[in-house]
């Protein structure tokens, strides 16, 4: 039975080295193929009519004048008359037609006619919301260290016992802190083209869920999933937003099998940002209490927010986040509104928990005059997600990068420039990343070439290129020397690419499967060496006697005698299963540092850095792309990002690239980023990164921008408007 594990680092040529992405110069020369660059031959464009009310009634449809328009083949009815619609940009009906102009004009056409409702779409007034009748509970729990007698009422014994630790407690602060509902942005939007092949369905979806969407497509079509091929070679972006075919793509597929013809079928920009995903809001009101040393004792808070018109919103659970006081009441409330319902956005619940919780800590130390840097460190006895001592070591890096020390100083006291003041801030955030399911193919044959299958997907991450290190380095080969295959679902299953899973599963099946192979062709060649199949060794291209190199063959060599027909390995490895080659739970540090103009109410970014540990490195250059990649998207959401809904009527006012407010290259300042890879993370394996950096940033950015003022904006986005608005209800202007 082979034994699974990582090689050490002066046994490895491949893994733990810096490599450029295998698809860098297809992207790069736009000669990659994404699901919207596929255009088939006779195919049909299809174009669909969104709801123009956030909550409304479908009273009549007519189609005649679309169905009369030049080029138009199809139109396909997605709701009926008696429909209530309760967002807006909900799809209605479906035109397809030769042209992209004659879809747009048929789709123009149709006549649909609306009784309007009441809309709602005050997810940040708790009371409003409640009068409206728009709340549901979202959960609840305390927990004190005493606990009460047998005959003591719980409720009561709670109530007591947080009165008691707030009057105890040295410091005591209160604070209401939040962050908007954002739409996941995808620049590919959401859609496929496809088409039918001797009644098996084809479709080129963009999706993070290759392997997991055949089956979507056949449930709703009375199909197999034997009888559908998904393929996505390259993705423009997902997010969470995109592990299933979607009631647009099912319609795709049904007007294709209707019509004889492929069908293509992408959400227009603004049906994307409306439909597309988006993540909850949340906003909390947090009272907490701390001994003379700041260290916490007591939290209790109320949270709020929305997912969306079915309810939902920030999990109770995760607050307060990754510092976890013994003590604790926390209470949450979920909020309905008239938008369409969120989805998962990269680290679901923890961008907005660190946000509003770790606030607080800031808060606690401006209240003690105290350096926050002291204030989190004092704190981390409580520390939940990674070891204490893993955020300690990565607080000092983060320290020494940012020159923290030389840099601090009291809220609102630092230096200024004019109108201009600085600050700094940071925050902690953890990540499960457990490896999730995947299989891999591996052919090695008689001509000594490799080739690898996988029904993973590339998310623009490097999965390609992580699993080819993985298996050239296992076979002692150049990373020429291997194709690696994926992106189709007739590969061997592999899980979506959600809860930053996917490196650590394929990494887990392409490392099994290339040793699996190995042996296999060691027992091939021992006779030939005239040794055991344990005592040999690939490495440089060959394969050895371990200690005796002169005995070798050529890799070529060694692939000639398997005769005929390739050596062919299929592993796998199921999610939960325990293996040296993976792990879980990893912790992270941001700091920021700004600079606000107390004029205009601008933040600016200086510079930013993030610490990360994600157990074994496979390619530390595209683990930090990612780093870079997370941070950005922290910054937006931090100072740009937001989803404006009109409260009178629902619609989403600024669904639209032009409207829809993100970075630019020059609001990012500088950027440094760090690795955390002891030599005891090889113990561990590989953890998944994808999500675990974009966590911080709101927080480590909101606390920076209250050290530079000395006043909190309590909500995210920091916006000019909310900058002079929380300054000016300071008495500051």
């Amino acid at each position: 039975m082979v034994e699974y594990y990582w090689p050490q680092r002066e046994e490895t040529t491949l893994i733990g080295k810096p490599v450029d992405r295998l698809d860098g110069l297809e992207k790069a020369t736009g000669t990659a193929k994404y699901t919207y660059d596929v255009n088939l031959k006779d195919q049909l464009i299809a174009k669909a009519l969104g709801c123009p009310h956030g909550h409304c009634r479908i009273k009549s449809i007519d189609t005649a004048a679309a169905e009369a328009t030049p080029g138009v083949v199809h139109i396909e009815l997605l709701r009926e008359p008696g429909s209530e619609i309760e967002w807006e940009g909900e799809l209605i009906a479906v035109v397809a037609a030769d042209s992209e102009g004659a879809a747009v004009e048929g789709r123009s056409k149709i006549d649909v006619q609306y009784e309007t409702l009441e809309v709602f779409t005050n997810d940040e007034d708790l009371e409003a919301a409640k009068e409206a009748g728009r709340t549901t509970r979202g959960g609840g729990k305390a927990e004190t260290q005493r606990e009460p007698g047998e005959e003591d009422d719980e409720d009561e014994f709670i109530e007591d016992e947080i009165k008691r630790l707030f009057g105890e407690a040295a410091h005591v602060i209160e604070g209401y802190y939040g962050i908007d509902a954002i739409t996941h942005c995808c620049l590919e939007p959401h859609g496929s083209t496809v088409h039918w092949d001797n009644g098996r369905l084809i479709a080129y979806l963009s999706t993070q869920n290759v392997s997991g969407t055949d089956d979507g497509f056949a449930r709703d079509l009375n199909l197999t999933a034997d009888d559908v091929d998904v393929i996505c070679e390259y993705i423009g972006g997902g997010f969470g937003s995109k592990f299933a075919a979607d009631y647009w793509g099912i319609a795709a597929a049904r007007i294709s099998k209707q019509t004889g013809r492929p069908v293509k079928f992408m959400l227009d920009r603004d049906q994307e940002l409306k439909l597309g995903g988006n993540r909850p809001s949340g906003y909390i009101k947090v009272k907490l209490g701390a001994d003379e040393n700041g260290v916490v004792q007591i939290w209790d808070s109320e949270h709020w927010g929305t997912g969306g018109a079915n309810g939902g919103g920030v999990s109770h659970g995760v607050i307060p986040y990754v510092l976890s006081p013994p003590n604790y009441r926390r209470l949450a409330t979920n909020i309905k509104v008239n938008a369409a319902q969120a989805r998962a956005w990269r680290a679901p619940n923890h961008p907005q928990a660190c946000a509003m919780s770790q606030t607080a800590y800031d808060d606690l130390a401006a209240q003690m005059g105290a350096d926050s840097y002291d204030i989190f460190m004092r704190n981390l006895g409580s520390a939940q997600g990674a070891k204490p001592e893993v955020y300690a070591e990565e607080m000092k890096i983060a320290a020494r990068l940012m020159d923290w020390k030389a840099k601090w100083h009291a809220h609102g006291k630092g230096p200024r420039d004019g109108s201009v003041v600085e600050g700094l801030g940071m925050a902690l955030h953890t990540w499960g990343g457990t490896a999730n399911n995947s299989s891999c193919q591996l052919k090695i044959y008689p001509d000594g070439s490799v080739q690898s299958f996988c029904g993973t997907q590339d998310l623009g991450t490097g999965t390609r290129t992580v699993c080819a290190q993985v298996v050239a380095d296992t076979l002692g080969l150049s990373l020429d020397q291997v194709q690696v295959n994926i992106g189709r679902s007739t590969y061997p299953n592999s899980g979506a690419s959600g809860g930053s899973t996917t490196v650590g599963g394929v990494s887990e099946s392409h490392r099994r499967a290339a040793q699996d192979a190995l042996m296999k062709l060691f027992d091939q060649v021992a006779g030939a060496l005239e040794a055991d199949a344990g005592d040999l060794e690939a490495v440089d291209g060959r394969i050895r006697i371990k200690g005796s190199p002169e005995s070798s063959l050529s890799w070529k060599e060694a692939c000639s005698r398997l005769g005929l027909k390739p050596l062919e390995v299929t592993a796998s490895y199921q999610r939960g299963s325990g293996s040296p080659l993976s792990s879980s739970g990893v912790g992270g540090v941001q700091m920021a540092h700004v600079t606000v103009d107390t004029e205009t109410g601008v933040v600016k970014m200086r510079k930013f850095v993030a610490v990360q540990d994600m157990g074994l490195i496979v390619n530390p250059k595209t683990a930090k792309s990612q780093i870079y990649g997370a941070a950005i998207m922290g910054i937006a959401y931090a100072l740009f990002e937001q989803r404006k809904l009109d409260p009178a009527t629902g619609a989403f006012v600024n669904a639209e690239m032009a409207d829809y407010k993100l970075p630019r290259l020059g609001d990012t300042g500088q950027i440094i980023v760090e690795l955390y890879e002891p030599d005891s993370e090889r113990e561990r394996g590989v953890i998944g990164l994808g999500e675990p950096p974009v966590i911080s940033p709101g927080a480590a950015i909101s606390n920076a921008v209250c050290n530079a003022l000395g006043v909190r904006v309590p909500v995210l986005p920091l916006t000019p408007k909310r900058v002079l608005d929380a300054l000016q209800q300071a008495g500051r202007v």
